[in-house]
Protein backbone atom coordinates (compact mmCIF):
# COMPACT_ATOMS: atom_id res chain seq x y z
CA UNK A 1 0.00 0.00 0.00
CA UNK A 2 1.35 3.43 -0.95
CA UNK A 3 2.12 6.02 1.72
CA UNK A 4 -0.21 9.04 1.78
CA UNK A 5 -0.09 12.53 3.24
CA UNK A 6 -2.53 11.25 5.87
CA UNK A 7 0.06 8.71 7.07
CA UNK A 8 2.72 11.41 7.36
CA UNK A 9 0.34 13.79 9.16
CA UNK A 10 -0.61 11.13 11.72
CA UNK A 11 3.03 10.25 12.40
CA UNK A 12 4.06 13.93 12.69
CA UNK A 13 1.03 14.97 14.69
CA UNK A 14 0.13 17.80 12.32
CA UNK A 15 -2.66 18.58 9.85
CA UNK A 16 -2.87 17.42 6.24
CA UNK A 17 -2.49 21.03 5.15
CA UNK A 18 0.75 21.45 7.07
CA UNK A 19 2.22 18.34 5.50
CA UNK A 20 1.19 19.51 2.04
CA UNK A 21 2.81 22.92 2.58
CA UNK A 22 5.98 21.39 4.01
CA UNK A 23 6.37 19.05 1.03
CA UNK A 24 6.11 22.09 -1.25
CA UNK A 25 8.78 23.87 0.85
CA UNK A 26 6.30 26.58 1.80
CA UNK A 27 7.68 29.42 3.97
CA UNK A 28 4.43 29.21 5.97
CA UNK A 29 5.76 26.12 7.78
CA UNK A 30 8.42 26.53 10.45
CA UNK A 31 11.79 25.02 9.56
CA UNK A 32 11.80 22.61 12.52
CA UNK A 33 8.34 21.29 11.58
CA UNK A 34 9.27 21.12 7.90
CA UNK A 35 12.42 19.15 8.69
CA UNK A 36 10.46 16.69 10.84
CA UNK A 37 7.86 16.14 8.11
CA UNK A 38 10.50 15.64 5.41
CA UNK A 39 12.35 13.14 7.57
CA UNK A 40 9.15 11.16 8.20
CA UNK A 41 8.19 11.23 4.51
CA UNK A 42 11.62 9.92 3.60
CA UNK A 43 11.46 7.23 6.28
CA UNK A 44 8.04 6.07 5.07
CA UNK A 45 9.10 6.16 1.41
CA UNK A 46 6.47 8.69 0.44
CA UNK A 47 6.04 9.38 -3.30
CA UNK A 48 3.85 12.36 -4.26
CA UNK A 49 0.69 11.59 -6.20
CA UNK A 50 0.60 14.02 -9.12
CA UNK A 51 -3.11 13.56 -9.72
CA UNK A 52 -3.90 14.24 -6.06
CA UNK A 53 -1.74 17.34 -6.01
CA UNK A 54 -3.56 18.67 -9.04
CA UNK A 55 -6.94 18.21 -7.33
CA UNK A 56 -5.75 20.27 -4.36
CA UNK A 57 -3.91 23.09 -6.16
CA UNK A 58 -5.09 22.83 -9.79
CA UNK A 59 -1.41 22.28 -10.67
CA UNK A 60 0.60 19.15 -11.37
CA UNK A 61 3.87 20.68 -10.09
CA UNK A 62 5.63 19.09 -13.06
CA UNK A 63 7.54 20.67 -15.94
CA UNK A 64 8.17 18.72 -19.14
CA UNK A 65 11.62 19.09 -20.68
CA UNK A 66 12.28 18.21 -24.32
CA UNK A 67 15.97 17.37 -24.31
CA UNK A 68 18.36 16.78 -27.24
CA UNK A 69 21.14 14.73 -25.65
CA UNK A 70 22.39 13.29 -22.38
CA UNK A 71 25.89 12.69 -23.75
CA UNK A 72 27.53 16.13 -23.89
CA UNK A 73 28.87 17.64 -20.67
CA UNK A 74 27.53 21.20 -20.94
CA UNK A 75 23.88 20.32 -21.71
CA UNK A 76 23.91 17.62 -19.02
CA UNK A 77 25.31 20.05 -16.46
CA UNK A 78 22.72 22.63 -17.49
CA UNK A 79 19.68 20.40 -17.10
CA UNK A 80 20.97 19.06 -13.77
CA UNK A 81 21.24 22.60 -12.44
CA UNK A 82 17.83 23.64 -13.81
CA UNK A 83 16.25 20.59 -12.21
CA UNK A 84 17.88 21.44 -8.88
CA UNK A 85 16.62 25.03 -8.94
CA UNK A 86 13.09 24.05 -9.96
CA UNK A 87 13.00 21.57 -7.10
CA UNK A 88 13.46 24.50 -4.73
CA UNK A 89 10.10 25.75 -6.02
CA UNK A 90 8.54 22.29 -5.51
CA UNK A 91 8.55 21.37 -9.21
CA UNK A 92 9.51 17.99 -10.64
CA UNK A 93 10.98 17.80 -14.13
CA UNK A 94 9.99 15.10 -16.62
CA UNK A 95 12.70 14.56 -19.25
CA UNK A 96 11.98 13.34 -22.78
CA UNK A 97 14.44 12.69 -25.61
CA UNK A 98 11.65 11.78 -28.04
CA UNK A 99 10.88 13.75 -31.20
CA UNK A 100 9.77 17.25 -30.18
CA UNK A 101 6.10 17.16 -31.21
CA UNK A 102 5.64 13.70 -29.70
CA UNK A 103 7.26 14.82 -26.45
CA UNK A 104 5.07 17.93 -26.23
CA UNK A 105 1.90 15.93 -26.90
CA UNK A 106 2.90 13.56 -24.08
CA UNK A 107 3.48 16.43 -21.67
CA UNK A 108 0.08 17.90 -22.58
CA UNK A 109 -1.60 14.58 -21.75
CA UNK A 110 0.27 14.54 -18.43
CA UNK A 111 -1.01 18.09 -17.81
CA UNK A 112 2.40 19.56 -17.05
CA UNK A 113 2.37 23.14 -15.81
CA UNK A 114 4.93 24.22 -18.43
CA UNK A 115 7.14 22.76 -21.15
CA UNK A 116 10.80 23.63 -21.71
CA UNK A 117 12.07 22.82 -25.22
CA UNK A 118 15.78 22.75 -26.01
CA UNK A 119 16.74 23.25 -29.62
CA UNK A 120 18.04 20.18 -31.40
CA UNK A 121 19.25 20.14 -34.99
CA UNK A 122 18.25 16.54 -35.67
CA UNK A 123 14.67 17.14 -34.53
CA UNK A 124 14.44 20.31 -36.60
CA UNK A 125 15.46 18.44 -39.74
CA UNK A 126 12.75 15.88 -39.03
CA UNK A 127 9.89 18.35 -39.25
CA UNK A 128 8.77 21.93 -39.15
CA UNK A 129 9.77 23.41 -35.83
CA UNK A 130 6.82 25.84 -36.02
CA UNK A 131 4.40 22.93 -36.02
CA UNK A 132 4.50 22.54 -32.25
CA UNK A 133 0.99 21.96 -30.96
CA UNK A 134 -0.06 25.02 -28.94
CA UNK A 135 -1.83 24.07 -25.72
CA UNK A 136 -4.00 26.92 -24.49
CA UNK A 137 -3.18 26.49 -20.82
CA UNK A 138 0.39 25.14 -20.95
CA UNK A 139 3.14 27.71 -21.64
CA UNK A 140 6.18 26.72 -23.67
CA UNK A 141 9.67 28.13 -23.11
CA UNK A 142 12.16 27.58 -25.90
CA UNK A 143 15.95 27.51 -25.40
CA UNK A 144 17.61 28.18 -28.74
CA UNK A 145 17.48 30.91 -31.36
CA UNK A 146 15.19 33.88 -30.78
CA UNK A 147 12.64 34.22 -33.59
CA UNK A 148 12.86 30.60 -34.75
CA UNK A 149 9.59 29.77 -32.99
CA UNK A 150 6.61 31.87 -31.83
CA UNK A 151 7.36 31.02 -28.20
CA UNK A 152 9.20 32.92 -25.48
CA UNK A 153 12.89 32.13 -26.00
CA UNK A 154 16.09 32.11 -23.98
CA UNK A 155 18.89 32.91 -26.42
CA UNK A 156 22.61 33.46 -25.96
CA UNK A 157 24.44 35.85 -28.28
CA UNK A 158 26.86 33.27 -29.67
CA UNK A 159 28.31 35.64 -32.27
CA UNK A 160 29.36 38.02 -29.48
CA UNK A 161 31.13 35.17 -27.68
CA UNK A 162 33.23 34.40 -30.76
CA UNK A 163 33.91 38.11 -31.19
CA UNK A 164 35.29 38.21 -27.65
CA UNK A 165 37.49 35.18 -28.36
CA UNK A 166 38.93 36.52 -31.61
CA UNK A 167 39.50 39.99 -30.17
CA UNK A 168 41.32 38.51 -27.16
CA UNK A 169 43.66 36.48 -29.38
CA UNK A 170 44.31 39.38 -31.74
CA UNK A 171 45.18 41.63 -28.80
CA UNK A 172 47.72 39.01 -27.73
CA UNK A 173 49.28 39.19 -31.20
CA UNK A 174 47.93 36.05 -32.88
CA UNK A 175 47.31 36.08 -36.63
CA UNK A 176 47.04 32.40 -37.56
CA UNK A 177 43.81 31.50 -35.79
CA UNK A 178 41.68 28.43 -36.51
CA UNK A 179 38.14 27.51 -35.45
CA UNK A 180 37.01 23.96 -34.61
CA UNK A 181 33.23 23.72 -34.42
CA UNK A 182 31.89 23.93 -37.96
CA UNK A 183 29.36 21.07 -37.92
CA UNK A 184 28.67 19.74 -41.43
CA UNK A 185 24.91 19.78 -40.89
CA UNK A 186 25.08 23.58 -40.47
CA UNK A 187 23.27 23.50 -37.15
CA UNK A 188 22.13 27.16 -36.77
CA UNK A 189 23.40 27.33 -33.18
CA UNK A 190 26.88 26.34 -34.34
CA UNK A 191 26.76 28.06 -37.73
CA UNK A 192 26.19 31.40 -36.01
CA UNK A 193 29.63 30.97 -34.42
CA UNK A 194 31.25 30.06 -37.75
CA UNK A 195 29.82 33.13 -39.48
CA UNK A 196 30.99 35.34 -36.61
CA UNK A 197 34.51 33.86 -36.79
CA UNK A 198 34.74 34.47 -40.53
CA UNK A 199 33.48 38.04 -40.20
CA UNK A 200 35.93 38.83 -37.42
CA UNK A 201 38.89 37.37 -39.29
CA UNK A 202 37.99 39.55 -42.28
CA UNK A 203 37.55 42.57 -40.01
CA UNK A 204 41.09 42.16 -38.67
CA UNK A 205 42.48 41.34 -42.15
CA UNK A 206 43.65 37.94 -40.96
CA UNK A 207 44.16 35.02 -43.36
CA UNK A 208 41.42 32.41 -43.76
CA UNK A 209 42.67 29.21 -45.38
CA UNK A 210 41.06 25.85 -46.09
CA UNK A 211 42.39 24.72 -42.70
CA UNK A 212 41.14 27.71 -40.72
CA UNK A 213 37.65 26.22 -40.40
CA UNK A 214 37.63 22.46 -40.78
CA UNK A 215 34.14 20.86 -41.03
CA UNK A 216 33.31 18.31 -38.34
CA UNK A 217 30.58 15.71 -37.91
CA UNK A 218 29.62 16.44 -34.30
CA UNK A 219 30.62 18.28 -31.15
CA UNK A 220 31.92 15.25 -29.27
CA UNK A 221 35.39 14.71 -27.80
CA UNK A 222 36.61 12.25 -30.44
CA UNK A 223 35.71 14.68 -33.24
CA UNK A 224 37.71 17.41 -31.50
CA UNK A 225 40.66 15.05 -31.17
CA UNK A 226 40.67 13.92 -34.81
CA UNK A 227 40.18 17.43 -36.22
CA UNK A 228 42.83 19.01 -34.01
CA UNK A 229 45.35 16.30 -34.84
CA UNK A 230 44.80 16.87 -38.55
CA UNK A 231 45.14 20.62 -38.09
CA UNK A 232 48.21 20.59 -35.85
CA UNK A 233 50.36 18.40 -38.12
CA UNK A 234 49.74 20.65 -41.13
CA UNK A 235 52.39 22.99 -42.52
CA UNK A 236 50.13 25.97 -41.74
CA UNK A 237 49.70 25.13 -38.08
CA UNK A 238 47.85 27.90 -36.26
CA UNK A 239 49.21 29.65 -33.20
CA UNK A 240 45.73 29.75 -31.66
CA UNK A 241 42.51 27.71 -31.83
CA UNK A 242 38.97 28.63 -30.85
CA UNK A 243 36.92 25.58 -29.89
CA UNK A 244 33.14 25.44 -30.33
CA UNK A 245 32.38 23.43 -27.18
CA UNK A 246 33.75 21.95 -23.96
CA UNK A 247 33.65 18.40 -25.36
CA UNK A 248 35.60 19.45 -28.45
CA UNK A 249 38.15 21.15 -26.20
CA UNK A 250 38.79 17.91 -24.31
CA UNK A 251 39.53 16.21 -27.62
CA UNK A 252 41.80 19.05 -28.73
CA UNK A 253 43.78 18.73 -25.49
CA UNK A 254 44.23 15.02 -26.13
CA UNK A 255 45.68 15.72 -29.59
CA UNK A 256 47.90 18.46 -28.18
CA UNK A 257 49.31 16.07 -25.58
CA UNK A 258 49.99 13.35 -28.15
CA UNK A 259 51.87 15.81 -30.34
CA UNK A 260 53.75 17.21 -27.32
CA UNK A 261 52.57 20.73 -27.98
CA UNK A 262 52.64 22.94 -24.91
CA UNK A 263 49.75 25.27 -24.04
CA UNK A 264 50.01 28.24 -24.12
CA UNK A 265 53.71 28.34 -25.14
CA UNK A 266 53.19 26.66 -28.52
CA UNK A 267 49.43 27.07 -28.92
CA UNK A 268 46.78 29.28 -27.34
CA UNK A 269 43.33 27.77 -26.88
CA UNK A 270 39.98 29.47 -26.21
CA UNK A 271 36.81 27.44 -25.72
CA UNK A 272 33.12 28.22 -26.03
CA UNK A 273 31.02 27.10 -22.99
CA UNK A 274 31.48 29.18 -19.89
CA UNK A 275 31.22 26.39 -17.33
CA UNK A 276 33.12 25.54 -14.14
CA UNK A 277 34.68 22.47 -15.74
CA UNK A 278 36.85 24.77 -17.91
CA UNK A 279 38.85 25.74 -14.85
CA UNK A 280 39.28 22.10 -13.85
CA UNK A 281 40.92 20.92 -17.09
CA UNK A 282 44.61 20.00 -17.08
CA UNK A 283 45.23 23.50 -18.45
CA UNK A 284 42.73 26.00 -16.98
CA UNK A 285 40.87 27.12 -20.08
CA UNK A 286 40.16 30.65 -21.29
CA UNK A 287 36.45 30.53 -22.09
CA UNK A 288 33.69 32.58 -23.69
CA UNK A 289 29.93 32.33 -23.34
CA UNK A 290 27.14 33.07 -20.92
CA UNK A 291 27.84 31.74 -17.43
CA UNK A 292 25.90 28.63 -16.47
CA UNK A 293 24.55 30.41 -13.39
CA UNK A 294 23.00 33.13 -15.53
CA UNK A 295 21.46 30.64 -17.97
CA UNK A 296 19.97 28.57 -15.14
CA UNK A 297 18.66 31.55 -13.17
CA UNK A 298 17.13 33.17 -16.26
CA UNK A 299 15.53 29.92 -17.46
CA UNK A 300 13.95 29.16 -14.08
CA UNK A 301 12.81 32.76 -13.58
CA UNK A 302 11.24 32.87 -17.05
CA UNK A 303 9.48 29.53 -16.53
CA UNK A 304 8.00 30.77 -13.25
CA UNK A 305 6.83 33.98 -14.95
CA UNK A 306 5.22 32.03 -17.78
CA UNK A 307 3.31 29.92 -15.27
CA UNK A 308 2.28 32.79 -13.01
CA UNK A 309 1.90 35.90 -15.21
CA UNK A 310 -1.27 36.38 -17.20
CA UNK A 311 0.28 38.45 -19.98
CA UNK A 312 2.99 37.53 -22.51
CA UNK A 313 6.59 37.12 -21.28
CA UNK A 314 9.29 38.60 -23.54
CA UNK A 315 12.21 36.58 -24.87
CA UNK A 316 15.63 37.07 -23.29
CA UNK A 317 18.96 37.45 -25.08
CA UNK A 318 21.87 36.73 -22.73
CA UNK A 319 25.20 38.51 -23.21
CA UNK A 320 28.37 36.35 -23.08
CA UNK A 321 31.61 37.17 -21.31
CA UNK A 322 35.30 36.35 -21.64
CA UNK A 323 37.00 34.55 -18.75
CA UNK A 324 40.79 34.62 -19.18
CA UNK A 325 42.80 31.73 -17.74
CA UNK A 326 46.20 30.23 -18.44
CA UNK A 327 45.49 28.63 -21.84
CA UNK A 328 46.21 31.82 -23.80
CA UNK A 329 49.32 33.97 -24.13
CA UNK A 330 51.15 35.96 -26.85
CA UNK A 331 52.53 33.75 -29.65
CA UNK A 332 56.15 32.66 -29.31
CA UNK A 333 58.24 34.24 -32.02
Amino acid sequence: MSVTIKDIAERAGVSFSTVSKALRNSPLVQDITKHKILEISKELGYQPNIAARRLVSNKSWTIGVVWPSVERVTPSTLITRINHELAKHSYTTLLSINETNLAIETFIRLQCDAILVFYDQERREGGNIRSFPTPINIPILYYGIDGLTPYTTIDTVRSKAIELAVHHLVELGHQRIAYIGHVKSKDPLQYEKVVAFTDLMNKYNLPITSESILPINSLDTHEGYMTAKQLLISTQRPTAIISGSYDLTKGILRAVNELRIRIPEHLSLVSYDNIQQMEELEVPMTAVGVSLDEIVDTTVETLLRLMNDKGPVPSVNLEPELVVRSSTSPPQI
